[in-house]
């Protein structure tokens, strides 16, 4: 446990980190969405196999096609936001334009992860354990396999708002060993790790992630954000259900990605809560470093010791804390759950850190330094944020909750935060970038209904183009951006939208 006099962050490291677009791997040929305004209206409607697969086997709708061959080749969006780096940049891609609708594929549950392209597929994952490969064209089911029974909403102790649980966070796309992971929350309450082929979707590996202590119990825990992979190894984040019930405490987990081998984790340390639980999930550096932020722990005086809530957090590829920075309000925003957990922290250009909360503070840190508590360069009202931010060079879209986006340029060698513009009115879900375009929902607060995907000119916040998604759309919603054609998760399943 950290106590105030002792500041990790305080040293000089000599190593940039990656910021902007430099961390989108070659191999990343995402594509941007283009196409008219107005409301969907699917060119063709995906069903999914009507009996689920045993949890060990894969049961092929239709004859899969090999990885690759449809609609381009390579995985062009393999994890959250596409890269590492969780920038949200889609590179090379054509300009956006007017959006149509080219299917929507109704799954056994509802998509809360952003859908990963790989080749000729898209991969999702459903509330119901399940994980599904559609045909990035047409939205037909290649494959799909569920991997267990979901966590009933009676057994989750009267918490949570996702019923029933199951696979929440983005998986990740291996394209050294072709397997796709995810974590399954399953009936017994328990956090397993699958591996599927992503070509047929056979399970290649089933690992129990729970790492119980006296302050942390599997389940009062949800994994919520993306998976990430590093150094050979596989990333899990928790936090607690929604309502902060029963025993938990947050952090993050990682297995060796051929699952043989010890677990190795980290866990906040305060005596309980401190959830890692921002959708993007871990931010991975160019060293191979992990960034993450935390939500509210125990300590709620400023006579208590400080216990790693309410921060940022950079950990080393083994999970040992190397650096933190905490607000010096810390113990006020832990009392009023204004914390930093909302959101993951960015890594723009020129080792600059900005984080934004759910306080609506922004924070402006130096990458080299975090300076513990207290040690931001600038700060400056922003807005509320909840889910994940996209980054682009210096400037940082921001998800702010009721909306609007809002683009903020930062710099941390010049001290300076400014607002460039703000989005439309409502605009609240997890932006990403490409084609001269910000790519932004807008979904219902209450979880029920439909939602709006609009196309924002890069440079001006304006609205260009919006499309009505029907299916609506799951808290923090996002999508992905790749041959043309941006793929929203939805309560439903995935929509597909095609630009002209």
């Amino acid at each position: 446990m950290a106590g105030r006099g002792r500041v990790p962050g305080a040293r000089r490291r000599g190593r940039a980190l990656a910021g902007g677009t430099a961390l989108a791997a070659a191999a990343l040929a995402a594509a941007a969405c283009s196409g008219t305004s107005g409301t969907a209206s699917p060119a063709s409607t995906a069903s999914p196999a009507s009996t689920a697969s045993p949890a060990s086997t894969a049961s092929p709708a239709v004859a899969p096609s090999p990885v690759g061959t449809a609609s381009g080749s390579g995985a062009n969006w393999p994890e959250y936001d596409a890269n590492p780096a969780r920038t949200g940049v889609a590179t090379g891609v054509p300009a956006a334009g007017a959006l149509t609708t080219a299917w929507s594929a109704r799954l056994d549950g509802a998509v809360y992860g952003q859908p990963l392209v790989v080749g000729g597929e898209v991969i999702a994952a459903t509330e119901n354990d399940s994980v599904y490969a559609l045909n990035r064209v047409t939205g037909k089911t290649i494959w799909r396999t569920n991997v267990g029974p979901p966590v009933p909403r009676s057994a989750l102790h009267g918490c949570g708002n996702i019923f029933p649980l199951g696979i929440t966070g983005t998986p990740v796309y291996d394209p050294g060993n072709g397997l796709v992971y995810a974590v399954a929350e399953v009936t017994g309450y328990h956090h397993e790790l699958v591996a599927l082929d992503a070509a047929t979707g056979a399970v290649k590996l089933h690992r129990d992630l729970d790492t119980p202590t006296a302050a942390n119990q599997p389940d009062y825990n949800q994994q919520r954000p993306a998976l990430a992979i590093d150094q050979g190894r596989v990333y899990a984040s928790f936090g607690g259900l929604s309502g902060d019930c029963g025993t938990y405490q947050g952090g993050v987990v990682s297995a060796p990605l051929t699952g043989d081998g010890p677990l190795a984790s980290w866990h906040t340390p305060t005596s309980r809560e401190g959830a890692v639980w921002g959708p993007g999930g871990p931010v991975v550096d160019r060293s191979g470093d992990l960034w993450v932020s935390n939500g509210n722990g125990a300590a709620e005086s400023s006579a208590d010791p400080y216990d790693g809530s309410d921060s940022v957090t950079e950990l080393s590829p083994a999970l040992k804390r190397l650096a933190f920075f905490a607000p010096s309000t810390w113990a006020t925003d832990n009392a009023h759950d204004k914390d930093l957990g909302s959101t993951q922290p960015v890594i723009a250009a020129g080792n600059t850190v900005f984080v934004v909360g759910k306080g609506g503070v922004g924070y402006l840190l130096d990458g080299a330094k975090l300076g513990g508590i207290g040690g931001q360069v600038a700060e400056q009202d922003i807005c509320k944020a909840f889910g994940a931010a996209a980054v682009s060079g210096s400037t940082v879209y921001e998800p702010c909750r009721a909306g609007p986006l809002t683009a903020v340029e930062v710099s941390a060698a010049t001290k300076t935060i400014k607002v460039l513009w703000r989005g439309p009115s409502g605009t609240d879900g997890s932006p990403v970038v490409g084609g001269g375009a910000v790519w932004v929902t807008k979904y219902a607060q209450s979880g029920s209904g439909g939602g709006t995907l609009y196309e924002l000119n890069q440079a001006t916040g304006q609205a260009e183009h919006q499309i009505t998604i029907s299916q609506g759309m799951p808290h923090f919603s996002s999508l992905s951006l790749s041959g043309g054609t941006a793929y929203v998760s939805t309560l439903a399943g995935v929509t597909a939208v095609n630009g002209a």
